[in-house]
C-alpha cells in the first residue's frame, strides 16, 4: 500500500475510534496524578499554587469548549457532526465563521479541552507527550478528512484550503456565517463536552484527595457544584433530545 493510501486508511480508522484517545489520556493522567500526590505530598503540601493550576487548567478547557460551541452553533446539518458510525459526511463545505480562520476549529477545541485535563497533572513531560500524541493522532484523521473533502468539493475545497491555515490562524479575516447562531444545536451537540469537562476535573481532584488523605472528596466547592449542575443539565437535555423535538431546527 502506498504511503498516501496508508495514511488515508489510518485516518479513516482513527476517525471512527477517535473517542479512545481521551480515555487513554484520562487513565494515564490519573495514574500520574496519583503517583505524584502519593510520592511527593510530604515534600509538596497543598498550596495556593495547586489551586491556581487547577483554575488555569479549567480556563484552558473551557476555552476549548467555547471554540467548539461557537463553531457548531453556526454550522448547517451534516457538516460538523459526530459521524462516527457512518464515516465522513459533508453535504456542504464550511468556509465561514471559525472555518474562515482555520480549517479544523473543532479539533483545536478538542485539543484545548484535553490540554486542560493534562495540565492537572502538573507534569511538563506528560503535557508534552500528550500534545505530541494528540497531533500525530489527529494529523492522520485530518489527512483522511481532507482527502474526502478534496474529492467531493474539488477546486472549491482547494481554493479555501490554500488561504486557510489548518489549526492556528495566520490571518484574521473573519467571514460572518449566513446562518444565524443556534443555541439549540449547541445544547444538543455539546452537552456531552460540558458535563465531561466538569466530571473529568472532579475525578482528577477526587482521586488526588483520596491518594493523599484516604478519604473521598466531600468539600462543597465550585467544582462539585459545577459537576452536579452540569450532570443534571446533561440528563435533562438528553431526555429532551430523545423524547421531544424542542431542540430540533430545520437544516440544523
Amino acid at each position: 500500500m502506498a504511503l498516501q493510501e496508508e495514511l488515508n486508511s489510518q485516518g479513516a480508522f482513527l476517525f471512527k475510534h477517535r473517542s479512545n484517545l481521551p480515555l487513554l489520556l484520562l487513565v494515564s493522567g490519573i495514574l500520574i496524578k496519583l503517583y505524584q500526590e502519593h510520592t511527593y505530598v510530604s515534600h509538596h503540601p497543598q498550596s495556593m499554587l495547586s489551586g491556581i493550576l487547577e483554575s488555569m487548567a479549567f480556563v484552558v478547557g473551557m476555552l476549548g469548549l467555547v471554540i467548539r460551541a461557537f463553531t457548531v452553533g453556526y454550522t448547517p446539518k451534516n457538516t460538523s457532526g459526530r459521524n462516527t458510525d457512518q464515516g465522513q459526511v459533508a453535504d456542504s463545505l464550511n468556509t465561514t465563521g471559525m472555518y474562515s480562520l482555520i480549517r479544523n476549529p473543532l479539533y483545536l477545541g478538542n485539543y484545548l479541552m484535553w490540554l486542560g485535563v493534562a495540565m492537572l497533572t502538573g507534569n511538563v513531560w506528560f503535557i508534552a507527550i500528550f500534545s505530541l500524541t494528540f497531533w500525530i493522532y489527529y494529523e492522520r484523521i485530518v489527512f483522511a478528512e481532507e482527502n474526502f473533502l478534496r474529492k467531493k468539493f474539488g477546486q472549491h475545497y482547494l481554493d479555501w484550503a490554500s488561504k486557510t491555515a489548518p489549526f492556528l490562524p495566520t490571518s484574521f479575516r473573519y467571514k460572518s456565517p449566513d446562518t444565524p447562531f443556534s443555541w439549540k444545536k449547541v445544547l444538543k451537540k455539546e452537552k456531552n463536552g460540558f458535563f465531561a469537562l466538569f466530571l473529568v476535573f472532579f475525578i482528577f481532584e477526587a482521586s488526588a484527595e483520596y491518594a493523599v488523605n484516604g478519604t473521598l472528596r466531600t468539600e462543597i466547592d465550585w467544582l462539585l457544584i459545577g459537576t452536579v449542575a452540569s450532570g443534571i443539565a446533561y440528563t435533562i437535555l438528553k431526555y429532551i433530545k430523545k423524547y421531544t423535538g424542542l431542540l430540533n431546527e430545520q437544516g440544523r
